[in-house]
């Protein structure tokens, strides 16, 4: 498999950092992040299909979207990418992810982009994540940072989730320190969301409203609905050290560098 992979020198900084602070037991474990174009008739075999194949290692878990415009209304064309799907998985070591996307019938996979990343931060709980490693040492605030929500939405409160969540869309969608964001949906309760931040102080900004014209409130205020009535019945938010990114999508590549703030 022939791959182009970029990776931040920010970051291997980072990794060689931790992993001297791990006494060089810095956990294998990797996440990955995918987008890839799929024929329609293929969309059912993407979503029902097993990752865990017979006498072949496969993912620790894994979730598959098709993915969705930010910010776009609900009930409109514009909103859903019925064509373009992601993957988010999460793999006892790398090997294991290259080795999956070398396997037949993966080649859309190969072909599209993705990122594979170290998981430092997370709140919250999804059962099948509960016990991935955590490396707090990975965080770095003035490197991008990946941020990757997943819940399970109680059916119940769809209304005042579409309510409070599509204010905090179009806020991420048009914040000055986002480099790439989607939203994702698996019929017909589970949701994710995934972005790549210029760095985290710009993320944080954001999630906080620390500045109201700049940073918007939106998601400031779905976060204080939240507590007062949950939204779903399984939700996690994580943050990742991007390690490397392959591929291009949109014609972009390098997300995941670090670049100067646009002013």
């Amino acid at each position: 498999m022939i791959l182009r992979e970029t990776l931040d020198e920010g970051h291997r900084t980072s990794l060689k950092a931790a992993t001297m602070s791990h006494n060089s037991t810095l956990s294998e474990e990797i996440f990955s992040f995918h987008l890839a174009k799929v024929p329609f008739y293929k969309l059912p075999s993407f979503f029902l299909r097993s990752m865990h194949e017979k006498n072949l290692p496969g993912p620790k878990a894994s979730e598959s979207f098709f993915t969705m415009n930010l910010g776009e209304p609900i009930m409109s064309v514009p909103r859903y990418n019925f064509k373009t799907v992601a993957l988010f998985a999460w793999w006892d070591q790398e090997s294991a992810l290259s080795n999956f996307l070398d396997r037949p019938g993966n080649e859309f996979l190969r072909d599209g982009w993705h990122v594979r990343m170290k998981l430092y931060r997370r709140w919250g709980e999804v059962a099948e994540l509960k016990n991935a490693v955590v490396t707090p040492e990975l965080a770095s605030p003035n490197r991008p940072v990946v941020a990757v929500t997943l819940a399970r939405l109680n059916i119940l409160e769809t209304r005042r989730f579409i309510t409070w969540g599509r204010p905090v869309e179009s806020q991420v969608r048009d914040h000055q320190g986002i480099n790439l964001a989607l939203a994702a949906m698996r019929p017909f309760n589970t949701f994710s969301t995934f972005s790549i931040w210029k760095n985290e102080s710009e993320m944080l900004n954001m999630v906080n409203g620390n500045h109201k014209l700049t940073d918007g409130d939106g998601h400031k205020l779905a976060m204080q609905e939240r507590l007062r009535k949950d939204f779903h019945h399984e939700f996690t938010t994580m943050r990742f050290m991007p390690v490397k990114e392959f591929g291009a999508w949109n014609g972009k590549s390098n997300y995941t560098l670090t670049r100067s703030m646009d002013h």
